[in-house]
């Protein structure tokens, strides 16, 4: 028994928050269904498309995925292709999530907590890469920047808050000393976005030219620094200092039940393939379709793309964080939110930098003063809710209110960034800033 036990534990290791949260929306099967089948390829296809596609609460998304096809191949309205494909993102975000935690029994916890680390924001990644691909920086920065002020607002703002009032009799603890390094990545990467802002300010200041080359490399340097950093966060976590994240395992009494694979390797390598594919499909749509929908919705870029895009793509987190908040389970609440800001910030964002860099994308780690100011005052008030170790409801009040706050000065700044535009910006001799 003990030994059954030292496997689950060791099972469990290999996964994220990001697997933690996405579990509890999905639905057990019935085998007995498939029990009558007599081909063996048969039932087993049947049952994988029974646990990837039906295995999850979502799964009533799906069918925005070929409805998002055809709109685009009958060229339908270009705001029904941008709406259809963020509602067949919200299920495929998750099946991602389950299908590299099956993957993780066969390849055992170190190497399945790494694939999971990389694929737990595959979503924003793919989404940014096309982005980059047609140049629209703007979309890029705006998206990743709106993900991790997403998770660190609303997604832990509207848990504390939900958990809060769930457990008003109860005094609502938690281990900080996970959400400690989380805001230490956090703020080491705040540094690594305020030094090309101050450097460009501080040029302007002393009426000196500050190149956009100087500013490209420092933000490049910076971004090989940030994932220095995100690599020795992954060794820190799943092999020097594994007993601070072992709480976070912990979801209830029947876990053990849950804890085997449920369909093949090669399927579910196949699958995870598949829906990657799909997923990059969708995502080029809603890069090419972004700008018609804002003109049609009358808001700006910088709003589709700080406030709704991040809401689909942290659709599952969100609801799984706020379950376990329900449940008194802070510390998987906040693992769930700082761990997926922390990975967007320190591995996304970097990794969007050093893409650019080799595409020939001159994309840099300067996201001007609304941006990095939103971000840096985002940092400062999560930090101090979670200093002194517990939580109740009016915590999540104020987080809830500061993304409100910051959703309603995007939804007035309505900055239209014409690609044209952008592509001809030059640097502005007596400034030092870049000037059209």
């Amino acid at each position: 028994m003990g030994s059954l036990d030292h496997r689950n534990t060791e099972n469990l290791i290999g996964r994220t928050t990001q697997n933690l949260s996405s579990s509890l929306i999905r639905k057990k099967s019935d085998p007995t269904l498939l029990s009558k089948v007599r081909c063996r390829m048969l039932r087993e296809f049947l049952g994988n498309l029974q646990e990837v596609i039906l295995g999850t609460k979502l799964c009533l998304f799906f069918p925005a995925i070929p409805l998002a096809i055809l709109a685009e191949f009958y060229s339908f309205g270009r705001v029904w292709i941008f709406g259809l494909s963020l509602l067949g993102l919200i299920p495929l975000a998750e099946r991602i999530s389950f299908l590299t935690e099956q993957i993780a029994y066969y390849t055992g916890p170190t190497v399945g907590g790494l694939l999971n680390a990389t694929c737990g924001n595959v979503t924003e990644l793919i989404i940014s890469i096309f982005a980059l691909h047609k140049r629209k920086i703007h979309v890029v920065k705006y998206s990743l920047f709106g993900s991790i002020l997403s998770n660190l607002l609303l997604v832990l703002g509207t848990s504390l808050f939900c958990g809060g009032l769930a457990n008003l009799q109860k005094e609502q603890t938690f281990d900080n000393k996970q959400s400690n390094v989380n805001m230490l990545l956090l703020l080491l990467g705040l540094l690594c976005l305020l030094l090309p802002l101050m450097c460009r300010y501080g040029a302007i200041e002393h009426n000196t030219l500050m190149a956009a080359s100087s500013i490209l490399q420092l933000s490049r340097a910076g971004s090989i620094i940030m994932l220095l950093a995100y690599v020795s966060y992954l060794f820190f976590q799943l092999k020097t200092h594994r007993q601070l994240f072992d709480s976070q395992e912990e979801v209830d009494d029947g876990a053990s039940e849950e804890e085997k694979a449920v369909i093949g390797f090669w399927s579910a390598f196949i699958w995870l393939f598949g829906m990657t594919v799909i997923i990059a499909w969708l995502s080029e749509y809603i890069v090419s379709t972004i700008e018609a929908a804002s003109d049609s919705w009358g808001i700006s870029v910088g709003f589709v793309s700080v406030i709704l895009l991040p809401i689909v793509g942290n659709a599952t987190e969100h609801a799984g964080s706020i379950i376990f908040a329900l449940k008194n389970k802070l510390d998987i609440s906040l693992a769930v939110a700082l761990g997926s800001a922390a990975q967007i910030f320190m591995f996304v964002v970097p990794l969007c930098v050093v893409v650019a860099w080799i595409m020939g994308v001159h994309m840099d780690l300067d996201f001007n003063l609304l941006e990095t100011g939103a971000l840096a005052f985002s940092i400062i008030v999560t930090s101090f809710a979670l200093q002194d170790g517990n939580s109740h409801y009016m915590k999540g009040v104020v987080l809830c209110l500061c993304y409100t706050v910051i959703a309603a000065c995007f939804f007035v700044h309505k900055i239209v960034l014409d690609q044209k535009a952008v592509n001809n910006l030059e640097i502005n001799p007596t400034s030092g800033v870049l000037a059209a």
